[in-house]
């Protein structure tokens, strides 16, 4: 049954969107996009790049205000809240982690990760012991004192996901994350953060091309060109129209049948 507009979602659907629309510049970037994921569920958004991976993702994180669409965190309506909603909720119950660290340079590298914390005003020394819990846990507790410009690129992406998961949030999204590392340090990062998401029901959703990453989910999401891939297809398949007749046999063609007869 479809829910009426503005209803909310079912309970047990952590994020729920339904018909997202957005463009860029004219070009579309995601086009009538439906998807529900559960507490917990860890989501992998799969295709090729321009399919609409990163739109989503920003559109469910309240980065973007959808075009037209809704979008729910528990039974939450995201896109009629205002800018200063929107940021509040990412700040404390979202955890992002790009493709890109962005650290701070003139902060140390606990500093870094504790970010979310100092910004939703907890104690200097509370967020501190936080942010060092979950360096030492990425095998990265040495560099705690030091500046992200001391930590090579794939030490400097496990502090950007301290950072993503320091406030335990609800939610992590995460946009081709393992993209920049080599497979060894992919696994490392990718563990932890399944791992981290099980053990605290943290509910994730990846956008991803990568298959070892896209494997490592519950689910699947296959988008291509901003729309769900199997719609994408048929929409392909009817704009084709049905196929023609066989061609028309030469005359030269039925006397080699003849002949093979």
């Amino acid at each position: 049954m479809v829910a009426p507009p503005d209803s909310a979602p079912p309970d047990n659907d952590v994020l729920w969107a339904r018909s997202l629309h957005y463009s860029h510049s004219s070009s579309p970037g995601l086009v009538g996009v439906s998807v529900a994921v559960r507490q917990g569920e860890i989501l992998a958004l799969t295709g090729p790049r321009g399919s609409g991976k990163t739109t989503l993702l920003r559109c469910l994180s309240g980065q973007l205000r959808p075009e037209q669409g809704e979008v729910w965190f528990n039974s939450v309506p995201v896109h009629t809240m205002g800018v200063l909603a929107r940021e509040r909720l990412r700040r404390e119950r979202f955890g992002w982690i790009g493709p890109e660290p962005q650290l701070l340079p003139e902060l140390k590298v606990w500093e870094n990760a504790a970010l979310p914390l100092l910004l939703a005003g907890a104690s200097y020394r509370g967020a501190r012991h936080a942010a060092c819990e979950w360096l030492d846990r990425l095998d990265i507790g040495a560099f705690a004192r030091k500046r992200p410009g001391a930590l090579n690129r794939a030490e400097c992406q496990r502090v950007a996901l301290a950072r993503a998961l320091v406030n335990e949030p609800a939610v992590i999204f995460g946009d081709e994350p393992t993209a920049p590392l080599h497979r060894a340090e992919r696994a490392l990062l990718l563990r932890t953060l399944t791992t981290a998401a099980r053990s605290h029901g943290i509910t994730v959703v990846l956008a991803t091309h990568d298959e070892e990453t896209a494997a490592a989910a519950d689910r699947r999401l296959a988008l291509l060109d901003g729309r769900p891939a199997a719609t994408a297809t048929a929409t392909a398949a009817a704009a084709a129209g049905p196929p023609g007749p066989p061609p028309a046999e030469t005359a030269e063609g039925q006397a080699a049948c003849s002949l093979s007869a």
